[in-house]
């Protein structure tokens, strides 16, 4: 437990980090790092990375997604690059399909361009003006502490499993402590928004929908348990304990940002709908 609150912590520090220097580039580069090692480790995983060329392919492409993203021109032509993309992996099936099966070439695919799609979306987030960086820290801050709601509430006082053929240490009571710490945050942070960017972000008092926060924040830790759970099926039938070990006590990348891969997407798209934060007085 030591060091996974170390690991973390060290983590959050990082984040703010960046998140201070608040540069573009930056956030783009590590969001293609976060995604190709989180791809990396799913090809590892999976025995796919034996597939050199195929899987050579597919990280160069996940690097290169959140570049694309972020630059119209590139943007624009994403159905073109996309199709090059897959046009080159099944040209390497045709040459080496003695050796190279067209499931590899499928999962090769699917994560190659789901899992920096997903990521992205953190990129997308901060990018939001003018509260971007706010509703980024939000949403991660309210799925990280509903899993650390949960794992310590499991840890403690969890008896009733969840999915135990699944992930066996995962309680109906972790979840439920999950999704109140996550609701706890959803009600403090409009507060704590409203008083930093009074007196030290904007000129101007904003106002904060606060029952859309604590919805919100519920659903994000909702969403971070349904990743968790996915991940863990993945490393269930590919036999792996974990995805990696860059992290002490939490495993690899995908270990650790695999309740991020449905909730940040959903946050996004709500974000295009619905914007919680107005301004009342310039």
């Amino acid at each position: 437990m030591l060091r996974r609150t170390i690991s973390a912590a060290v983590a959050a520090v990082i984040a703010i980090v960046v998140l201070i220097l608040d540069i573009t580039p930056l956030y783009i580069i590590i969001v293609s790092l976060l995604s190709v090692a989180a791809v990396y480790e799913l090809l590892v995983a999976t025995k796919y990375i034996k597939q050199k060329k195929s899987s050579i392919i597919g990280l160069v492409f996940v690097s290169v997604v959140p570049v694309i993203f972020v630059n119209e021109t590139l943007r624009d032509n994403l159905p073109t690059i996309s199709c090059a993309f897959l046009f080159l992996l099944f040209a390497v099936m045709i040459f080496t399909h003695e050796k190279v099966s067209f499931e590899a070439i499928a999962l090769i695919a699917f994560v190659s361009i789901c899992v920096p799609l997903s990521l992205s979306c953190l990129l997308f987030m901060v990018l939001l003006e003018p509260h971007g960086m706010f509703l980024l820290i939000f949403s991660l801050t309210a799925i990280f502490m509903g899993d650390a709601g949960a794992y310590f509430t499991g840890t403690f006082i969890g008896k009733h499993k969840m999915a135990p053929s699944i992930s066996p240490k995962k309680t109906w009571e972790g979840f439920f402590g999950g999704l109140f710490f996550s609701g706890l945050t959803g009600l403090c942070a409009p507060f704590v928004y409203e008083f930093v960017y009074l007196n030290f972000i904007g000129d101007a008092v904003i106002e904060t929908n606060k029952f859309f926060f604590i919805i919100m924040a519920i659903l994000c830790s909702a969403l971070g348990v349904m990743g968790d759970l996915s991940a863990s099926l993945v490393k269930r039938q590919c036999a792996v304990k974990d995805f990696g070990n860059i992290m002490p006590g939490h495993g690899g990348v995908l270990d650790r940002f695999d309740s991020v891969l449905f909730a940040i997407p959903f946050m996004y798209q709500v974000l295009h709908f619905y914007v919680p934060v107005t301004s009342i007085i310039h």
